[in-house]
């Protein structure tokens, strides 16, 4: 096979298409840091999860700070991720390195943060495909509407609910599932 062929079929062979991809578990998803190293959700077994994607220049961006605190809170029973997203008015334009430089700097952000993904349309990342299909997660189905917008995973993997980006990361919505 010549070369151009090779080069041409590694690349849609790295297309992830959620259609096409055993996503039947959370567990089962496939995503990497901002440093480009696999994340294994399998590991976070046992914990909540809440998912947020993020960006650095939105009117929600300050949610960075309670996503912190709710992080450092319940660190016991909770895993907070970030998933930078450039969908909603091109607000996450960063670069890897900026972005984590970005939320260290201006939030202290010590919680995982992904590599920048796409939350819907025909690229969308097969964990959104997950937590935004109804067949796939067996709860409901949802359109990420926005920045900033949160879905909450219990400690076995399954769907709790999903928040627009007006909830913020404190509210008694998502921590009354943290109490002990």
């Amino acid at each position: 096979m010549n070369p151009i062929k090779i080069f041409v079929a590694t690349l849609f062979s790295r297309k992830m298409n959620p259609e096409k991809i055993n996503i039947e578990s959370l567990y089962n998803v496939k995503i990497n840091s901002l440093s480009n190293q696999e994340i294994d959700l399998k590991d976070f077994e046992g914990k909540y999860i809440l998912f947020v994607n993020v960006a650095s220049k939105c009117g929600f961006t300050s949610q960075y700070k309670e996503l912190q605190e709710l992080h450092e809170t319940y660190a016991n029973r909770l895993v907070v991720i970030g998933l930078p997203c450039n969908q909603f008015g091109s607000q996450e334009p960063g670069t890897s390195k900026e972005i984590e430089s970005f939320c260290e700097l201006n939030y202290g952000v010590t919680f995982l943060i992904t590599e920048k993904i796409d939350v819907k349309g025909s690229n969308q990342h097969p964990l959104y495909h997950w937590l935004t299909q109804k067949e796939k997660n067996g709860v409901k189905s949802s359109k990420v509407k926005w920045n900033f917008q949160k879905y909450l995973v219990d400690d076995k993997g399954q769907l709790v609910d999903y928040y627009f980006s007006t909830t913020k990361p404190l509210s008694l919505k998502i921590t009354k599932h943290l109490k002990s």
